[in-house]
């Protein structure tokens, strides 16, 4: 297993149980994650903060101790909006330049409990809102990563570290995972443990995770969350029910994504899924306005101190976005909230005939260019609506680069979605 691949492009899932077979060391993995960023670093600028010497620490003590969780030993990079109480945490943002947190957030402490290596801080985009970082998209150095995950999505599609943290407010896990072409996953609303997260949207931050497998998706929910070890063995005798949904919001992806995702349900079929279309109508057309109605609402409140104390180390897009928010009434905001919730209940309704939608990751592949991190659209409703969700790579864009299609389960499905998407992954190829 170790010979076929360089030691950091091995899975989380496979390093583990290298680890426990005696096959290979924690100090060994990080190392090679470390040659890699090495390589790489300057080229792909993936990571907020990086010290070889405190990873290599916590790896040797690793390997002096017995496994404490399928985690143990295990190298894992930290978005920067997350609280980490030995580096820094930026929030991607010029105000908190040089911060240290005193406590580790409580995802972080978590594994390390677990006996996890934190490799280092990954890039976030400003307080995880669209203004971007300096990362690129490891497939095209000219290209967006996406955000606001654009860190942990570039470093683990670069084979930098198996597993990172991300984020999600509108689409922030889902699209940067597209765009680099890695497995990104959404949890269920709140199921890994948010405090220590730097809020910007309370009702709707979701901690999630990028990855190159959907296994090692699962190994990392399933320790923090105390989920039961997700079982692939039956996968192969699926006949997954699949909702082939084009989302209210069809019309903004482009001719490539059409055919992507056309082909995707197809060959889906093809291989014995039932596949049928969904049609979301009537308020589910509202959802992506709403979430942005609600998050700016949110915003506004979560970044006071920022805006009043700091208002010139604020970048003018995300200023927009916070005098938005500003305007958003109270009873607005209620209305949001009651429309999200009613929506909520009718696609709780829908899942009562699919194992799984079948949807867009994001418009297209990444676009060309450093100055955005791409159109969220695609991840809106589904993060109102609180559902799991996971991005899969499948195609090539117009210049070759990545596109993804994105598996949603029902609420609290998320050990389902993760069998039924490892089906879709199989079946696509």
């Amino acid at each position: 297993m170790t010979t076929a691949l360089a030691l950091n492009q091995i899975s989380a899932a496979d390093a583990a149980r290298a680890l426990v077979a005696g096959k290979l060391t924690s100090e060994a993995l990080v190392a090679a994650c470390l040659e890699r960023i090495k390589q790489r670093e300057d080229a792909v600028r993936a990571w907020a903060f990086i010290d070889p010497e405190l990873a290599l620490k916590q790896a040797r003590q690793c390997d002096r101790e017995a496994p404490k969780s399928r985690l143990h030993g295990i190298p894992v990079g930290v978005k920067d909006v997350i609280d980490t109480c030995d580096m820094p945490t930026e929030y991607g943002s010029p105000i908190y330049r040089g911060h240290q947190p005193a406590y580790d957030a409580a995802c972080v402490a978590q594994v390390r409990e677990a006996g996890g290596v934190i490799l280092g801080k990954t890039v976030s985009t400003e307080f995880a809102t669209r203004h971007p970082n300096k990362t690129r998209n490891p497939h095209n150095l000219g290209h967006t990563p996406g955000g606001s995950s654009s860190g942990s999505a570039a470093a683990v599609a670069d084979c930098m570290v198996p597993i990172a943290f991300g984020t999600q407010t509108s689409s922030s896990t889902i699209r940067p995972a597209a765009f680099c072409g890695v497995i990104g996953y959404k949890p269920t609303f709140n199921l890994i443990n948010r405090a220590g997260l730097k809020f910007l949207s309370e009702s709707l931050d979701t901690l999630g995770t990028l990855t190159r497998t959907i296994e090692d998706a699962a190994l990392m929910v399933e320790v923090l969350a105390g989920l039961p070890p997700t079982s692939f063995a039956t996968v192969a005798a699926l006949k997954p029910r699949i909702g082939f949904c084009r989302t209210p919001y069809w019309d903004q992806a482009d001719a490539a994504s059409h055919a992507n995702l056309e082909r995707a349900a197809q060959m889906l079929a093809a291989a014995g899924a039932a596949v049928s279309e969904v049609e979301l109508t009537g308020e589910f057309s509202k959802l992506a306005a709403t979430q942005i109605t609600v998050s700016a609402y949110e915003f506004f409140r979560a970044l006071t101190h920022e805006r009043t104390r700091f208002p010139q180390l604020i970048s003018p897009s995300l200023t927009a976005r916070i005098a938005a928010g500003g305007k958003v009434t109270r009873t607005q905001y209620e209305e949001g909230l009651a429309l999200a919730e009613r929506c909520r209940k009718r696609i709780a309704d829908t899942f009562r005939g699919y194992d799984v939608l079948l949807a867009p990751s994001a418009p297209g592949e990444a676009p060309s260019g450093l100055d955005g991190t791409g159109e969220p659209i695609f991840g809106l409703m589904w993060t109102l609506l609180l559902l799991p969700c996971l991005t899969l790579p499948c195609g090539r864009g117009p210049t070759g680069l990545p596109l993804g299609v994105q598996v949603i389960g029902r609420h609290g499905g998320d050990a389902a979605l993760f069998v039924a998407a490892e089906w879709v992954q199989r079946a696509l190829g």
